[in-house]
This record gives C-alpha cells, sequence and structure tokens, in this order.
C-alpha cells in the first residue's frame, strides 16, 4: 500500500495540524515517489542482469561468431555528403548512450534544484562519498598500472552502476532503511557527474575545433530556446540532435549532448491557461503540461532507458569471450587495477571521505543508518558494470585490452555485489515507521 493511502498515516496526518500536516504530506510524497523510482531501478537492474547473462552465453556458444558479426554490422544514415556509416555498436554506445546520459543529466539537474543535492546539508554525505568513491579507486588503478599501456584505465573503476546497485539494495526489502535507498541514489547521481566530467576531459580524440563551434552555437540557441519561455519539447529535441552530430564530428564524445542538452531544459513549471474559480496554487496537484519539462522528458525517457537502451547496451558490450588467453589476463596489471579499485577502492573512498565529512560536522549520518550500513553501500557502488563497460571501450582500443578490462569489471561487479548484499543483511533491520 502506497504510504499517503495507509489509514493510520491518514488519521496520523489529521491529528497533527494544517502545518504539521503539510509537513507530513510533502514528506510522504517524496517517499512514494522514490519508491517508485528503486522500483524501476531494481527491475532494470534484474533485466541488466539478464542481458549480461545472454551476452555472455552467447559469445561462448557455438553461435558466438553471429554475435560478434552482428553487432559489427554496418548501418548507414542520411545521405552523401551528410552522411554516418557506422557499426551496430558504435550506432548503440555514440547513439543510444546520448539518451541513457540526457536523462542522466535530467536527473543530476533535478537533484541539484530540489532533491538530496539541493542544499549543503543535505549533499555533503553523497557528495563527500562519491568524492571518495571516485578518487580512492582511480588512485590504486593508477599506482599499479603506472607507466603501463593500460594507465589510461584509470577512469574506469571509477563508475557506479545505478540500476544494478539499486537492484541489489532493492533485493533487502524493509531489512533496509528507506534512507540508505536515497543516499545511495543520490551518491550515484553524483557518481554519474563525475564520470561525465572525467569522459568530456579525459576521454576525448583529436578535436574538430570547427565541429566544436558548431556545437557551441547549437547550445546558444538551445539557451535561447529556454530563455524564451518555450516549454514545447520537440525545438529541444531537434537543436539537441543537431547538437549530437556535432559533438560526434568533434572528437568529444558524443554523449556529451545529452548531458548539455538536459542543461538546457526549463525547470519551471509552464504556466497554466486560466481557469475561473481555480484553485490556489499548491491546492491541487500539477498535472500534463502544467509540469516543468524537465519532470515529463525525465518521465518518459526514463522506463526507455531502463528497459530498452541499457540492456541493449549490456547485450551488445557484456559478451567476453572466456578463452584461455582472456583467463590468464586475470593477473596482468589493467584487470588488478579495476578488480582492486571497485571492490576495495570504493568502499574505503566512501568510508573514508563519509567519516571524515561526519567527523569534521560538514554532514550526519541520517537516522537509523550505521557505518555498517555505509560501508555495505561503498560495496554496492563498486558495481561498475555498463559505466565501467562504457568508461573501458573508450579507454582501451586494443581488443586484448578491452577483453581484459571486461573480464575484471564482470568479476569485480559480481564480488561487490554479493559482498555488499551479505553486509547489510547482517547489518540489522530497521525500525517499523508511519512513512515506511
Amino acid at each position: 500500500m502506497e504510504p499517503e493511502r495507509d489509514p493510520h498515516v491518514r488519521g496520523y496526518v489529521r491529528g497533527c495540524g494544517a502545518d504539521a500536516g503539510h509537513v507530513i504530506r510533502t514528506g510522504v510524497r517524496v517517499i512514494s515517489v522514490f519508491r517508485r523510482f528503486a522500483k524501476l531501478e531494481a527491475a532494470s537492474g534484474i533485466l541488466l542482469m539478464v542481458c549480461a547473462v545472454t551476452a555472455l552465453s552467447w559469445a561462448n556458444s557455438p553461435w558466438g561468431g553471429s554475435y560478434a558479426a552482428l553487432w559489427e554490422t554496418k548501418l548507414t544514415l542520411g545521405f552523401a555528403p551528410l552522411q554516418l556509416d557506422k557499426s551496430l555498436l558504435h550506432w548503440i554506445n555514440d547513439g543510444l548512450m546520448a539518451l541513457f546520459f540526457l536523462v542522466v543529466g535530467l536527473e543530476i539537474k533535478r537533484e541539484l534544484l530540489a532533491g538530496e543535492l539541493a542544499s549543503i546539508k543535505r549533499a555533503s554525505l553523497p557528495i563527500m562519498a562519491a568524492i571518495g568513491g571516485g578518487v580512492v579507486p582511480a588512485l590504486i588503478y593508477s599506482t599499479i598500472n603506472l607507466g603501463g599501456p593500460g594507465a589510461n584505465g584509470w577512469g574506469i573503476p571509477m563508475a557506479t552502476d545505478i540500476a544494478f546497485s539499486i537492484g541489489v539494495l532493492a533485493l533487502l526489502g524493509r531489512r533496509v532503511p528507506p534512507a540508505l535507498k536515497i543516499l545511495l541514489a543520490a551518491l550515484a547521481i553524483v557518481d554519474d557527474l563525475g564520470a561525465i566530467l572525467v569522459i568530456a576531459l579525459f576521454y576525448t580524440a583529436e578535436v574538430s575545433w570547427w565541429s566544436l563551434g558548431l556545437a557551441g552555437f547549437f547550445g546558444l540557441l538551445l539557451f535561447l530556446v529556454n530563455r524564451r519561455g518555450i516549454t514545447q519539447p520537440w525545438p529541444y529535441l531537434l537543436l539537441g540532435f543537431g547538437l549530437w552530430l556535432a559533438m560526434l564530428k568533434s572528437g568529444v564524445h558524443a554523449t556529451i549532448a545529452g548531458v548539455l542538452l538536459a542543461v538546457a531544459i526549463p525547470s519551471g513549471v509552464a504556466k497554466a491557461s486560466a481557469r475561473p474559480n481555480a484553485a490556489p496554487a499548491g491546492a491541487t496537484t500539477l498535472s500534463g503540461r502544467e509540469k516543468p519539462l524537465l519532470n515529463r522528458m525525465e518521465h518518459a525517457l526514463h522506463p526507455w532507458v531502463a528497459f530498452a537502451i541499457m540492456p541493449l547496451f549490456a547485450l551488445a558490450n557484456a559478451g567476453l569471450v572466456f578463452d584461455r588467453g582472456v583467463l590468464a589476463t586475470i593477473s596482468q596489471p589493467v584487470s588488478l587495477g579495476i578488480l582492486l579499485g571497485l571492490i576495495l577502492g570504493k568502499p574505503v573512498g566512501i568510508g573514508l571521505l563519509s567519516w571524515l565529512a561526519v567527523r569534521t560536522g560538514l554532514a550526519v549520518l541520517p537516522p537509523g543508518i550505521s557505518w555498517r550500513h555505509l560501508i555495505g553501500v561503498g560495496l554496492l557502488a563498486g558495481i561498475g558494470f555498463t559505466m565501467s563497460l562504457f568508461i573501458a571501450s573508450l579507454a582501451f582500443t586494443d581488443g586484448p585490452e578491452i577483453a581484459t578490462a571486461k573480464m575484471a569489471i564482470l568479476i569485480a561487479s559480481v564480488v561487490s555485489g554479493v559482498g555488499g548484499y551479505l553486509l547489510l543483511l547482517t547489518a540489522g533491520s530497521r525500525r517499523k515507521s508511519l512513512i515506511s
């Protein structure tokens, strides 16, 4: 039963008076929205797991040749001279993943404006945790691979797969506090922001300044459309497509266009048509076109990203062939850097920076969350999977190095997921709450 429909909750709210009741109702709605989000992410995580297992099984079956051939199939869009000729794998990684990053950008913007990252007090813990969870794994990887051929892969263990990590947390159900799920989601969103910056700044090929200037022109047009107060999605999507094409040709990874488009999406409420005898502002819930375009686009795109784009990405990228050559690479520096970075670096970095933030008074642990819970979240953050695979495809161009990275990412994600689950399973259940 949704919390706001629970008769006990409704009775309690009525007994609290108008002001207190309004605050409680708002809190209940926030938790209800997050519950729906968490359920969506949990289902997406299960589908991702199925697609990963399917990819591995297919790639190592007698029909493994068809797996490789499928993703190398060339698809051509447009007409000469405006023509794009890329493999199916590139269309997924450079094209569809731009929509994934658009949704990530929308989530980050929403959290910064009105979510867990909207105030320093609430944002301090997930921000510090994400910094620790990014810097420590990168340092571990860089130390192991210093001066070696795999040195460019330092960004791989910095990533967290939000769908998988929340999916594992959802399996624990009522054994973990609701605040822990919110913390993990906020941490993963800050982590995504860090990954975006790393990709934009450090995993960029040779830059075409003409194309980058064209991308800037489209960005300016998006800014002007936003300033004009336009709340229809199509102008933004058309200009966003132009921005994506320019980025694709610029050398900066095309998926960054999705994030830049998200920045331009209006977050204010569209003006509703005047109605006689309209209810006072805030007395009714917003619906349809009265909702901000940011919310409408996020809600419309999120299911497609969660249940189509991300599973397709996993199916196309997780197909590692387990031959003797790949298995022998488990002790190589690239593998060790990723394994130790994700399995050890994530919980150590998240735990250490969180402890410093709490110790210095910069942040406080949310009610019901213990340090054991936080270390468990740190382990779950070591599930890099899709984001780590994506960064690995940018860091390495050599086939054997990518295969080595994939092997380590898969092993580290499984170990982190199982380890985090078992630790949180024994961390103790939360107390029952009126709004849980």
